[in-house]
């Protein structure tokens, strides 16, 4: 059985919810991080040290970091699936992966910690500014790339799509647009109208820190 560590409002635990959900893979979930706490306790650390989620335990298998975890499941389960069989669709998913791993998580977790997460800093407007033309820039890029191409792999959907989706749901969410971006717009409404998107990332995103308190409470 496959134990899933990590709150489901965390977009590092929705990259792997969504994966899980696409490979169609049985598997539980124990809510732990934020608001709810278990990651410093000794046993999660020996499973991540980071004291952060998502970890995964699958038979004898341990993992942290949520990028190498939907890596290892598409791998393991139903390759060709999630992880392209094709070595030229594989690769361009997995530079897409780290692409969204370099260039779009950060500035849009500096938005998330300088706007909604309040209580751990003050607000900065000019490290919003700037994380704002961070992801224009890295919009820029994956805009030009999706005009010729219906997925960041080419024309199958993969793990590399999963990632990205994920922290653009999180920046639309928080109430900001990419509408001027024609091209990742429409490859986003096709991303979040599969399945497994609806049923694991498809949540509230909260726009202010009470709203961040309660959401947590709801997606126990």
């Amino acid at each position: 059985m496959i134990t899933l560590w990590g709150r489901r409002s965390s977009a590092n635990v929705q990259k792997v919810l969504w994966a899980l959900g696409e490979l169609a893979l049985q598997f539980d979930r124990k809510t732990v991080g934020g608001a709810f706490g278990g990651t410093r306790d000794e046993a999660y650390l020996r499973m991540n040290p980071n004291a952060l989620v998502p970890a995964l335990q699958d038979g004898d298998v341990t993992m942290f970091e949520s990028n190498a975890i939907v890596r290892y499941l598409a791998a393991r389960y139903h390759p060709g699936v999630l992880q392209p069989a094709e070595w030229p669709r594989r690769a361009a998913a997995e530079q897409w992966m780290d692409w969204q791993q370099n260039s779009l998580a950060a500035p849009v977790v500096s938005i998330f910690m300088n706007t909604v997460r309040s209580d751990l800093q003050p607000g900065s407007p000019a490290a919003v500014e700037a994380a704002q033309a961070a992801i224009n820039r890295a919009f820029a890029i994956a805009d030009a790339h999706l005009a010729s191409n219906a997925w960041f792999a080419g024309s199958e959907f993969s793990f590399g799509d999963i990632v990205a989706a994920v922290f653009l749901w999180r920046y639309r969410g928080m109430g900001y647009s990419f509408a001027d971006f024609a091209h990742l717009s429409r490859w986003f409404a096709s991303a979040t109208d599969r399945a497994a998107f609806k049923a694991h990332v498809e949540l509230p995103v909260a726009r202010t820190l009470e709203e961040w308190t309660q959401i947590e409470r709801q997606l126990a």
